[in-house]
This record gives C-alpha cells, sequence and structure tokens, in this order.
C-alpha cells in the first residue's frame, strides 16, 4: 500500500489552496463539509484518527467543535509541521496532534480508534483493498470509517477530458469509481456501507473558485505564488470544471460500520 501522489504539497500550491478553502483545508468545503461528512456522530471523548490530515484544518476543527482526541496523520512532513504549528497556537495540543508516517500499512495496533477519518486524501493511495483493510484492522468493534474522497463515475478507460485533467492536477493513479470502494470496503469486513454524491454541490463551487482565482484572488495570489503558478492552477481548475460537468469526477461523502 502507498501513496501515489505526484503533486507534493508544497508551499505555492498550500498558500492557494488555503485561499480558496480556509486555514488549514487542502480540500473543499471547510468546516461546513467536514462537519456533514460526522453528521450523526458523537465524538465526545472518542479517538480518532485522520488519514491524510494535511496542514490540520479538519483536525483541528474535530478536536475543537466535537471534543474528540485526533491524530493526524500524513505522508508529507511539511504538511505536519505546519498543522503542529497550529495546534499549539490555537491550544490544541492536548486533543490534537500530529504524526508524519512512511507509506504502508498503518503504524497502529489493532483495535485503536474509534472513528477513523479521511477528508479527500484516499484517491492517493492506488491499493483500496489495503487501506480498508488497514482502517478496519486499527478500528475497536463498533467502530466507525467516515470520510469524504474525490470518486471516478467508473472504473476502466478514461475519456481524453479526465485524462487531461487528472494528469494536470497530478492526482497519481489512485482515482476510482463507488463500486471499487464499495467492493473494497465490503471485502475488508465493514458490516455496513453508505456512499452519498457531492458532485452536484462542487459543480456550482468549482465555477465561484475560478471567478476568484481570476479576480479578487488574483493580485494577491501572484505575488505570494507567481503568475505562471497561478496561471496553470486557474488551467487545472477549468479542467476539474469539465470533468464535473460531465459527472466523470467529483466528491463524495463515505459511512461504514465495523461489526461489534
Amino acid at each position: 500500500m502507498s501513496f501515489e501522489q505526484t503533486q507534493a504539497y508544497d508551499d505555492q500550491l498550500v498558500t492557494l489552496l488555503e485561499a480558496l478553502w480556509g486555514e488549514g483545508y487542502l480540500s473543499p468545503g471547510g468546516d461546513e463539509e467536514t462537519a456533514r461528512v460526522l453528521e450523526g456522530l458523537d465524538l465526545d471523548g472518542k479517538r480518532m484518527l485522520d488519514i491524510g490530515c494535511g496542514t490540520g484544518g479538519a483536525t483541528l476543527f474535530i478536536a475543537e467543535r466535537y471534543g474528540a482526541d485526533v491524530l493526524g496523520i500524513d505522508v508529507e512532513a511539511g504538511v505536519v509541521e505546519k498543522a503542529s504549528k497550529a495546534a499549539a497556537d490555537r491550544g490544541l495540543r492536548d486533543r490534537a496532534r500530529f504524526q508524519a508516517i512512511q507509506p504502508g500499512p498503518l503504524p497502529f495496533s489493532d483495535a485503536s480508534f474509534d472513528v477513523v477519518f479521511s477528508k479527500d486524501a484516499i484517491i492517493h493511495i492506488e491499493d483500496k483493498h489495503a487501506i480498508f483493510a488497514e482502517v478496519h484492522r486499527v478500528l475497536k468493534p463498533g467502530g466507525t470509517f467516515a470520510a469524504s474522497d474525490w470518486m471516478r463515475a467508473e472504473d476502466g478507460p478514461m475519456s481524453d477530458r479526465l485524462r487531461h485533467y487528472i494528469e494536470a492536477e497530478g492526482l497519481g493513479f489512485g482515482a476510482a469509481s463507488p463500486d471499487r470502494y464499495f467492493a473494497a470496503l465490503r471485502a475488508a469486513g465493514f458490516e455496513t456501507v453508505s456512499y452519498r454524491d457531492r458532485t452536484a454541490w462542487y459543480r456550482d463551487e468549482t465555477l465561484k473558485e475560478i471567478a476568484a482565482l481570476d479576480g479578487p484572488l488574483r493580485a494577491s495570489l501572484t505575488a505570494k505564488v507567481g503568475h505562471d503558478f497561478l496561471e496553470h492552477e486557474l488551467d487545472v481548475w477549468r479542467a476539474l470544471a469539465a470533468v464535473l460537468q460531465s459527472s466523470e469526477f467529483g466528491p463524495g461523502h463515505w459511512r461504514a460500520t465495523k461489526a461489534v
């Protein structure tokens, strides 16, 4: 099992994404979308794992809003360092901790967590069966997996439009359909599995983001990340808008439960 990510979350990209989505967020929707993923769960005092925590926005929100004890993990040491600083600045180091890990099996004992969460990061892991087997292993009996992720509508050959977007974005080889996720989650042993498509929501949001990048945010981002980088990212966003419009690609929410 490994992260097949080909585009690093370097300072330029982090700066641009946080300008769009809020400090600590490297995927869309911020606190509001994170709350939707966790809707209906009682997290007070629960031990949680956040896979692919990035710069820590969701981890910190969960610890602060829900009273959970959250460990965020990521394969990129730079974003983990930034997340740890944010936890200290917000007085949350006792409930939100961060750890850089190596690609591969999760470095935790069986039945270590009440909830495993992830915000748009599992797309970077090619082997869905391996990661969901690991998620199942580290969950306590009766534990919950709650996540959002980027989904292909179907597996198999990509259209030129989708291939262009994925190559421009640098998403690696991990994009897969809901059918593939369902199969991997069930094979891992999860008792119940559900999925909610969020493509329609993000289709509209993407158009607003393009307008912001090409309008109010242009001057400040050009100064921070450079003209060429911003133009490249605008091209990426336009390619994303195209595959959202065709419903070939988009975000969705997952929920699965481990048997007691």
